[in-house]
């Protein structure tokens, strides 16, 4: 269960801690892509791997500090950090006091306990969704090629859809939707053992290709679990996200399946509090 997988990963990050981490070593460990691992982990924690990485070394720091067994230069070395002053940043970042202050027990600190992966079988609120059948989609569009080290998908994808917002592309494939899905379409496609992949922003399609500035996508016919989305945008959305993957899939029967996931914006106001929104995962 997927669920044993992140525990898996989690207590391999805690093993290795004071290691040169990589995450493709750690998504490894969940027998995940870096992609949906990190997707998965930041839905689940509201937090990056490697933040939760860093939060945890200078929760151990912080402790040993105040036990006053070690000297800050030390503490610098073992947690990784090059220099006692880039050490003395980040432990003021986290705990908004220098270790000097923190060794004399001046203020409180900032403590990150270790993770545990609990999901919830019953969610308190209803989930709308419908699993359906649907042939092969095309999709007219641009892509990027992003890496998902570090989290830069993250900060990528958003740039995408205001770029694409400001040049007009947005309102192109409008023009050029032909109605098999509403709306625009963002389409995440893993590349390898997901350490990259290829994010599309596009609409459905099924005439000849218009002109060499746009790309074609056909996503292959499949089994769709179709989750409805109310309200603003980004936090309607990433609240279903987490509800998917911590409560539904754990007490639905399904799995995921192979191919991309989509998230489908129809036309409206996306910072209305009234705006419907659909994710779209394939399960199997």
């Amino acid at each position: 269960m997927w669920i044993d997988s992140m525990q898996r990963a989690v207590d391999y990050m805690e093993k290795h801690l004071l290691e040169g981490l990589r995450i493709e070593d750690i998504a490894k460990e969940a027998h995940m892509s870096v992609y949906h691992f990190q997707h998965l982990f930041r839905i689940l924690t509201d937090t990056s791997v490697m933040d939760y990485c860093r939060r945890r070394r200078m929760t151990l720091a912080a402790g040993e500090l105040m036990a006053g067994r070690r000297k800050v230069l030390d503490l610098a070395y073992k947690y990784g950090y090059d220099s006692p002053e880039s050490f003395s940043k980040a432990f003021r970042k986290q705990h908004g006091m220098s270790p000097r202050d923190a060794r004399n027990y001046n203020g409180s600190l900032v403590f990150y306990n270790r993770l545990v992966i609990q999901v919830s079988l019953k969610g308190v609120e209803p989930m709308k969704y419908q699993i359906m059948e649907k042939e092969a989609i095309r999709i007219m569009g641009r892509k990027e090629r992003i890496s998902c080290k570090e989290g830069e998908n993250l900060k990528i994808i958003p740039q995408m859809w205001r770029q694409f917002n400001e040049d007009g592309v947005l309102d192109d494939l409008d023009d050029w939707n032909d109605g098999v899905m509403e709306g625009l379409i963002g389409v995440c496609c893993t590349i390898g053992n997901g350490e990259s992949i290829d994010y599309w922003i596009g609409a459905s399609y099924q005439g000849k290709q218009p002109d060499g500035s746009y790309d074609m996508l056909e996503i292959p016919a499949s089994k769709w679990a179709v989750f409805e989305v109310h309200g603003s945008m980004p936090g309607a959305i990433q609240k279903v996200w987490k509800q998917i993957y911590s409560e539904w899939f754990p007490s639905s029967g399904f799995t995921q399946g192979n191919g991309p996931e989509m998230e489908v914006y129809p036309d409206g106001d996306p910072s209305s509090d009234s705006y419907y929104s659909e994710i779209w995962i394939p399960v199997k």
